[in-house]
């Protein structure tokens, strides 16, 4: 009997253990950081550049290109025992709520390349823009782009017709679905606070309030948002709150993402669009979904690259342009910032990612013969083919006579080895031309200077992204998650890694080398621009510019606005599993690691 009662006692102190040592409730609030905290890491936004010391962990880490409290928040998500995706989740979403919707979106897209350490398995999610089905004559949507950074703020016709679907929340619902481990509502709770209790609007931030006066006062709600009280404009130094949107947000978290595509927000933000004269409808919202694909991958050397996979034409602009690295020889030659012929070859491969922009039958008239379809794109073959007639002097871009697309990256890498690469965006200017805002959330413009893609792509179908994002593999083994954005995300993520698999940087020399910048062309020749290279000012020695024979505009940092690709990765050694993470230079965002 006596035994009997032992076992049933233990048995029963064994059946009440989960109870005891329940897991503690998770709260990524940050009134729960710490005293002080938050202040500090919002503080962190006005700093100087360049501004970006790495971070040094062996759990986790997280990065990104702007807003360190974001940042923060993701380090709190790997803390409490997230994954690399919730992590990657969080700080996106506290990012939207920081830049008051202006240059990312909850109603943007996002991207993401994602490592599973358990399976080995690298997997990428594209929930970018779907084009409006009823739009069927995409060439008639008002707009076109400029070459002029600052004209691209001029107002133009406003027309609803410039709204695409958005993917943003959606991809954030799929992700958590698929890879995350922590309540779905607990990713909003930074940014539903910050949107109720406010921050202090830095100089950066006022810039977009400055520039976007115009525009944010035409509509009603939207003038209710980025408007003061008063009447007068938001400007540095003052509180910002977003109430309507931590309504919408909490709405969301609670109620889950067909709040969005086929709730109350589905219904106002199709009315909002039409009213403008959009022809987006409820079953564009209704019918959206996220596609999941196998990366791109491609080999050099010791490294294998894994990126995002189809529609995504970023993709193929980078594997081609690293093929064409490898082809020209560049791979084995100084690094561009020591060798004049190395900067050019630099310059001519990064200029080819205008192919992208151009018809097919276009393509076949300046390469004839040459088959420059996507899938061919990525072949190694083509490259050095390509490279053949580019050495005889048929290059997309005609130089000068010697003499928009905003975005936000983050990446995380977690306790169990997990790796996320996210670039999201709103694909056009400070809240675009229409400025529309619904309850909080701001609907871009991005098709006013997207006709062609759209045209191409069809009604109601997914438009390709530019995006570049993806994660480097040396000897099979993930080590580097990688994401980049900005108008010249492509030249900077083309050097970064070369610089890293052809010049054995690692994650921090990559992302703080001399670099070219997006190229500069002659807006009075819109139909034949003649392009001039751009380098921030001091960063390569006058003898090596004058050796590229190429025209050079050497900028200040007070002017790199239309010209930066930022570029951000996170190193995780294989052997020892220790984290170097990394932010780039000109920019706000922090790492964090653990």
């Amino acid at each position: 009997m006596k035994k009997f009662v032992i076992v049933f006692l233990t048995a029963s102190f064994i059946l009440l253990l989960p109870s005891c040592n329940s897991k503690k409730e998770v709260t990524l609030s940050p009134d729960k950081w710490g005293e002080g905290e938050l202040a500090k890491y919002l503080a962190m936004d006005a700093r100087p550049f360049p501004s970006n010391p790495a971070a040094f962990g062996e759990k986790g880490a997280v990065t990104n290109t702007f807003h360190t409290a974001a940042s923060r928040a993701g380090l709190e998500a790997l803390k409490q025992g997230g994954t690399s995706v919730d992590a990657a989740l969080t700080a996106s979403l506290a990012q939207v709520t920081l830049n008051a919707g202006a240059v990312v979106s909850f109603f943007g897209i996002i991207n993401m390349v994602h490592y599973d350490a358990a399976s080995g398995k690298i997997v990428s999610m594209d929930a970018t823009w779907n084009t409006v089905k009823n739009e069927t004559d995409p060439m008639t949507i008002p707009g076109g782009m400029l070459y002029g950074g600052e004209g691209l703020y001029a107002s133009r016709e406003v027309s609803g017709r410039t709204a695409l679907v958005g993917g943003f929340m959606r991809g954030v619902e799929a992700a958590h679905q698929h890879y995350g481990k922590l309540p779905f509502k607990t990713l909003f709770e930074p940014s539903i606070y910050l949107a109720k209790n406010g921050f202090t609007i830095d100089e950066r931030t006022g810039d977009f309030f400055k520039r976007r006066d115009t525009q944010i006062r035409r509509l009603p709600e939207t003038k209710a948002t980025l408007v003061k009280a008063d009447g007068s404009g938001y400007v540095p130094g003052d509180l910002f709150k977003q109430p309507a949107l931590a309504a919408t947000l909490d709405s969301i978290a609670t109620r889950g993402v067909d709040y969005m595509y086929k709730g109350a927000w589905a219904a106002k933000a199709v009315a909002a669009v039409q009213k403008d004269g959009g022809k987006m409808t409820l079953e564009d919202l209704a019918n959206y979904e996220v596609m999941w694909s196998e990366p791109v991958r491609q080999q050099y050397g010791a490294y294998e690259l894994a990126v995002l996979g189809p529609p995504v034409n970023g993709s193929v602009n980078l594997i081609e342009a690293l093929n064409l690295a490898e082809a020209s020889g560049l791979f084995t030659k100084p690094h561009w910032s020591k060798s004049g012929e190395s900067l050019r070859m630099m310059s001519d491969i990064t200029n080819m990612f205008m192919l992208s922009f151009l018809p097919q039958a276009t393509r076949e008239m300046i390469y004839p013969g040459l088959n420059l379809t996507d899938s061919s794109r990525l072949r190694k073959e083509t490259a050095a083919e390509l490279w053949k007639r580019m050495e005889q002097g048929v290059k997309l871009a005609q130089y000068a006579s010697v003499g928009p697309k905003h975005s936000d990256t983050v990446l995380a890498i977690d306790q169990w080895g997990n790796m996320t690469a996210i670039t999201h965006s709103i694909n056009t200017v400070t809240w675009g031309n229409e400025a529309i805002v619904v309850d909080g959330v701001s609907i871009g413009d991005a098709a006013w200077y997207q006709q062609a893609q759209i045209k191409l792509a069809g009604p109601g179908n997914r438009l390709p992204s530019p995006i570049e994002v993806g994660i480097i593999l040396k000897d099979g083994k993930p080590i580097i998650p990688f994401a980049s954005m900005s108008t010249g995300l492509h030249q900077q993520t083309v050097q970064s890694l070369v610089n890293i698999m052809a010049h054995n940087m690692d994650v921090e020399e990559a992302v703080n080398a001399p670099c070219i910048l997006m190229p500069e062309a002659d807006a009075t020749v819109p139909t034949a621009p003649k392009w001039t290279v751009r380098v921030m000012e001091g960063a390569f020695p006058d003898s090596v510019l004058q050796q590229s024979g190429l025209p050079v505009k050497q900028i200040p940092a007070s002017e790199r606005r239309y010209t930066q690709g930022l570029w951000v990765g996170i190193y995780r050694d294989p052997q020892t599993g220790k984290l170097k993470a990394v932010s780039p230079p000109y920019a706000t965002g922090t790492a964090f690691a653990y």
